[in-house]
Parts: C-alpha cells; sequence; structure tokens
C-alpha cells in the first residue's frame, strides 16, 4: 500500500512539475521577410509604377490641352473662351476623380492582400504551436508584448523558414 501512494505522490510530482512550453516570435520580422509579404509588395509595386505612368501620360495631355486653349484664347470670343475653358476645368476635374478612384481600389486591393496574409501567417502559427507542443507563442513587436526572451526562446527564424518552405511548395 506504501509503494502505491508513493507511486501516486511521484506522479502527482511528475505532472505538477511539468512545465508550459513558451516561445516568443518577432512578429515584424517574421512578417516582413516572408516571401509571400515580399511577392505582394512586387506586384504592387508593379502596378503602382503602371499607375504613375498612365497618371502622368494624363496629366501631360491636359497640360498639352491647357496650353493650347491658353494660345488660342486670345483669337476667341469672350463667350467661347469661357466654353472652353470650362470644358477643359470638367476634363480636369473628371481626370482627377478617375485618379483618385483608382489609387483607392489599389490601396484597398494591397490591403485585402495584407490582411489575408497577416490571418494566414496567424494559422500558421497557431498549428505550428500546436504540432510542436507549444502551450504559449507569444509575439513581440514595438508595442513591447514581449519586452525580454533568451535567444533559444525565440522561433522567428524557425518559423520564417517554415513559412518559407510551405510557401514555395505551394508556388
Amino acid at each position: 500500500m506504501k509503494k502505491i501512494v508513493i507511486a501516486a505522490v511521484a506522479l502527482f510530482g511528475l505532472f505538477s512539475c511539468q512545465q508550459d512550453k513558451i516561445a516568443f516570435i518577432d512578429n515584424t520580422r517574421l512578417i516582413n521577410d516572408y516571401q509571400e509579404k515580399k511577392d505582394i509588395e512586387a506586384k504592387f509595386k508593379s502596378k503602382l509604377e503602371v499607375f504613375e505612368k498612365k497618371t502622368d501620360s494624363l496629366s501631360r495631355a491636359l497640360q498639352t490641352e491647357a496650353q493650347a486653349f491658353q494660345s488660342e484664347a486670345s483669337k476667341m470670343s469672350q463667350g467661347k473662351a469661357q466654353e472652353k475653358y470650362e470644358q477643359l476645368m470638367q476634363r480636369r476635374q473628371q481626370i482627377q476623380q478617375e485618379v483618385q478612384q483608382e489609387e483607392m481600389q489599389l490601396q484597398q486591393e494591397s490591403q485585402g492582400e495584407i490582411d489575408s496574409l497577416i490571418k494566414k501567417v496567424r494559422e500558421f502559427v497557431k498549428d505550428y504551436g500546436k504540432d510542436n507542443g507549444y502551450t504559449y507563442i507569444l509575439g513581440s513587436n514595438d508595442a513591447g508584448s514581449v519586452l525580454y526572451g533568451v535567444e533559444e526562446k525565440d522561433l522567428t527564424d524557425e518559423l520564417l523558414k517554415a513559412l518559407n518552405d510551405n510557401y514555395s511548395e505551394k508556388k
């Protein structure tokens, strides 16, 4: 009977001494160094360059039109010049609205993809933690959620490699 009690106490002591497995990651570095985010940024950088070229082209065309109007305005009647000027201002306003709409659409599309990426990374970290027996994986960032952690508990490089490997396989 004593042996059973001693064994039970020993097992209880063993289980009660079992510690939680805790680690942390640098959220900012994990997201910024993730290849998929770099690919998204590159895609939107090229879209932005196309957008800027289109905007510059529209601006130059409008400027050329305005210069032509200025040189012809003195030869026109005041009423005709006023009408032409109003048409030019309407065209300018229309172009500005189109540019603003396209810019907003580009920003929303970019933000949507980044938000989706962050959600995907969070799910990956959660699954990684479950699969590897972690009780907690904390996130370190500029706001200071983890102010200090020993290097051995920093999973950022390990998770970044796993994320990038997973992304490469899906490409």
